[in-house]
């Protein structure tokens, strides 16, 4: 047990952590994670679905058919990553000058972005400088940078957003609402209302249908304390405990506060301009419809008084439905089939770093680009709590510093991998076409994003 000071108990209390997850975290440290039993990446030979045309159409159709029964269907994104990395070699030129390809690139081709416009004129070191200082682009969020021109003006990945959901994740009436989630960081929660609130009339008026647009921030009780080396409490100048966001993971608690039937996610930079948002919605609505078959398949099961305790465990999870695309060399997590300690096979998405043997990566055919469609209530309308089907032995752990000392970091089990380890899930096979990130800012020079 570590002695916590009265210092640190009041550090823990501020940010509403126990001092039993404290000491669980540190133990994290001492003892790292067990490997996983990976039996072999899914393919479309197991474990992926790659359902053909007349399948795809029954699918649409069964989505279609729930929408009609007054459901509520919300879009969850993730938006609170900076851009910063987006403009990693425009912050470098800043400061050296060197013109290397990426630049001559980017200055070549300024005048095709969205927001190339504002950058007339202006040229080399100025034109960058003026792009990241005084258009602040080096400090915004990805999802408030204009990201594809229009003839009436050019949109961010925020609201593009909203113009998908209003393709497939509307209800029935004859102004249906669509329900979004942006999950965002304090810094940043002004900024994102008040772009929303100054677009909201304009793509309610064009697409018929009336948004309902709320936000959270990450939980400052899903940070996780930070380590030396050897496992103890790790201290800044000033004798503080050092706390560091947890990841993606600490956002399985945003889901949880959802009020919702079924919930899409979608990372905020995945998107495209509306002339190739055919194929994404054709998707989505698949994914969906494979999601509401095979719930209406279990809750079906449920109900069957012969069923016994542990096949009822097994079968009243939360489910999820994940797009997996073809490995194009894009980063990603991928789909594998997991044994459990129980025997059974499971379906998870796995990232490289929970991947020990190299050779099960190479034999990898698919990676989810963070595609998914989830039922989270009950086979009796109830809620689930999804913090109880995390595998919190699923996290890892990464080697970072603070005032020129060593320290340890930890990583809660991602959302879309540990977070979600305990649900029930199905693999799908979705075109390369529906995944578009912006990775760096001539990622927008691409065709997709033209």
């Amino acid at each position: 047990m570590n002695e916590f000071t009265a210092q640190d108990l009041e550090q823990l209390a501020a940010r509403g952590i126990s001092v039993e997850k404290a000491e669980a975290q540190l133990e994290c440290f001492r003892n790292g994670f067990p490997e996983l039993d990976i039996v072999a990446p899914a393919s479309t030979k197991k474990g992926i679905l790659a359902p053909k045309r007349a399948e795809q159409e029954a699918y649409i159709a069964a989505w279609q058919e729930y929408l009609k029964e007054g459901h509520k269907i919300l879009k969850f994104v993730p938006a609170s990553g900076a851009a910063s990395r987006m403009f990693k070699n425009l912050f470098q030129y800043l400061e050296d000058g060197i013109e290397t390809p990426f630049i001559q690139e980017f200055l070549a081709n300024k005048d095709k972005f969205a927001f190339g416009s504002q950058l007339a004129g202006k040229e080399g070191q100025d034109a960058v400088r003026y792009l990241l200082q005084d258009m602040q682009y080096g400090d915004l969020p990805k999802g408030l940078l204009l990201f594809h021109k229009y003839r009436d003006g050019a949109r961010t990945p925020a609201l593009e957003h909203l113009v998908e959901g209003a393709q497939y994740c509307k209800g029935e009436g004859e102004k249906p609402i669509v329900y979004l989630h942006f999950t965002v960081s304090h810094d940043h929660l002004p900024l994102f209302r008040q772009h929303i609130a100054e677009n909201l009339a304009k793509f309610e008026e064009k697409y018929g249908v009336k948004y309902d647009v709320t936000f959270s921030e990450q939980l400052p009780s899903t940070d996780t304390i930070a380590a030396n080396p050897d496992g103890t409490p790790f201290r800044t100048k000033d004798g503080k405990l050092l706390f560091r966001p947890g990841g993606h993971g600490a956002l399985i608690e945003n889901l949880n506060q959802q009020d919702a039937d079924i919930v899409f996610i979608k990372n905020i930079d995945n998107v495209v301009p509306d002339r190739l948002k055919k194929d994404t919605i054709r998707y989505k609505q698949i994914l969906a419809g494979v999601l509401v078959t095979e719930q209406k398949r279990v809750f079906d099961a449920l109900k069957n008084p012969n069923l016994s305790a542990e096949e009822r465990a097994k079968l009243n999870r939360p489910i999820r439905v994940c797009g997996v695309v073809k490995n194009t060399g894009e980063p990603g997590g991928g789909p594998f089939l997991v044994r459990e300690a129980d025997g059974s096979i499971s379906c998870q998405i796995l990232e490289s770093t929970q991947i020990s043997d190299p050779e099960l990566m190479k034999q990898s055919t698919h990676f989810n680009p963070v595609d998914l469609v989830c039922a989270i209530r009950d086979f009796e309308g109830k809620p689930f709590d999804l913090p109880q089907y995390v595998d919190p032995q699923t996290g890892f752990i990464s080697n970072k510093s603070k005032d020129g000392k060593e320290l340890l970091a930890l990583e809660l089990p991602g959302l879309w991998n540990g977070a979600m380890a305990k649900w029930n899930t199905i693999f799908v096979e979705v075109p390369v076409s529906t995944f578009n990130p912006v990775k760096t800012v001539n990622d927008l020079l691409r065709e997709q994003h033209q």
